[in-house]
């Protein structure tokens, strides 16, 4: 298994979700791409958790460091690391995975793949907390786009249960994504999706 994704531009995930934080090196950038942290953590602060009832409680500022490949707010063209750092990671509450794999996780894939040394607090490598990884490499990949090629990329919330949003236009689609929890420009829709995911979790399915 390899944490290396790409090719030109190629993106090095590390860290896990109780470690001392998790981070990327990405590789490929050109010299002279105007960057700023600040930049990253617009991406970041998207996915940060605790920010409403819907999502993870686990509490992280999710605060983005550049600690290689940007000087004086450009890219210099060697390889770039990020970091975020772990500091709400209560470990107790997964001793009893050790051992017993949850179901639709990763875990015992995990045990049987490094015969047992795996990192399995939170999930270790393969928590989604390691997403953190993909989206500072892809607030690099998005702003490299759209300088270079004037393409513009954004998400939003499709699909829930079986709900299906019914997507007006790209341009509503793009204005309204982010006025509900769900992210969903269809607010009628985004209420429904609400309340399945509110039911699911009252019901103990992750």
């Amino acid at each position: 298994m390899t944490n290396i994704l790409g090719e030109h531009f190629t993106l090095t995930s590390f860290g896990e979700s109780h470690g001392k934080c998790v981070g990327v090196i990405v590789n490929g950038c050109p010299a002279g791409l105007p960057l700023k942290e600040s930049e990253i953590q617009k991406e970041l602060d998207k996915r940060k958790p605790g920010t409403s009832i819907l999502v993870t409680q686990r509490k992280e500022s999710d605060t983005v460091e550049i600690m290689s490949g940007v000087f004086e707010g450009y890219t210099t063209g060697a390889p770039i690391c990020m970091i975020v750092q772990n500091k709400d990671a209560d470990s107790s509450t997964y001793e009893k995975f050790k051992n017993i794999p949850r179901p639709g996780h990763s875990d015992y894939t995990g045990k049987k793949r490094f015969g047992g040394y795996n990192d399995w607090r939170g999930g270790g490598i393969f928590s989604a907390r390691t997403t953190v990884s993909l989206v500072m490499a892809g607030a690099i990949a998005k702003k490299l786009l759209s300088t270079m090629l004037n393409i513009d990329i954004f998400a939003y919330t499709l699909e829930i249960g079986g709900i299906r949003a019914k997507i007006k236009s790209y341009e509503y689609a793009k204005k309204h994504r982010y006025k509900n929890l769900i992210r969903c420009p269809d607010h009628i829709s985004s209420k429904k999706m609400e309340e399945k995911i509110k039911q699911v979790r009252s019901e103990g399915d992750s």
